[in-house]
């Protein structure tokens, strides 16, 4: 096992104590995945999960909450997956949008990708409707527009996130 692999299960156990109960409390989360081919890098004010898998790109995610109504949206979202697609030459994610009240909503989400020597890139989605008591996932994409591997890109994070 090397020191990346150590590192993330490190990761993942301190993130499991700090999730538990996180959404009941007013904390955001995420779900961070880093690919064997870039490093992890994530932040987010609930807690992180690491988890390696075998997509190429981008990895780390973070969604911020709060306790404030306003916020709600924010901790109802979770990035499962940030990565770059060489086949479709986009930047990727998923996100998944747990709507735990008793009302149904419609949420616009914008993400953003970013990375230390990138130039970050947005994706947005409007209009995702969510039963009360329900979850959906949505893939989001943005267009590549540099020239290598995609692993300049680094993580992915919810910059604002409303519903109605």
């Amino acid at each position: 096992m090397n020191k990346r692999h150590i590192r993330a299960l490190a990761v993942f156990g301190i993130a499991v104590v700090a999730l538990t109960g996180a959404r009941g409390s007013g904390g955001g989360g995420c779900d961070n995945h880093s690919s064997s081919s870039s490093s992890s890098s994530s932040s987010s004010s609930g807690g992180s999960s690491n988890h390696d898998n075998d997509d190429n790109g981008t990895s780390g995610g973070s969604v911020s909450g709060g306790s404030g109504s306003a916020n709600q949206a924010l901790r109802d979202i979770t990035i499962d997956k940030c990565a770059y697609d060489a086949a479709t030459k986009n930047l990727t994610a998923r996100i998944t949008i747990k709507n735990d009240g008793v009302l149904d909503y419609d949420y616009d989400v914008t993400l953003k990708f970013k990375g230390a020597s990138a130039v970050s890139a947005t994706a947005t989605t409007t209009d995702i409707a969510v039963a009360a008591d329900a979850s959906k996932s949505v893939d989001m994409t943005a267009p590549y527009t540099g020239t290598g591997d995609g692993s300049e890109y680094t993580k992915c994070e919810v910059t604002r996130a409303s519903r109605s």
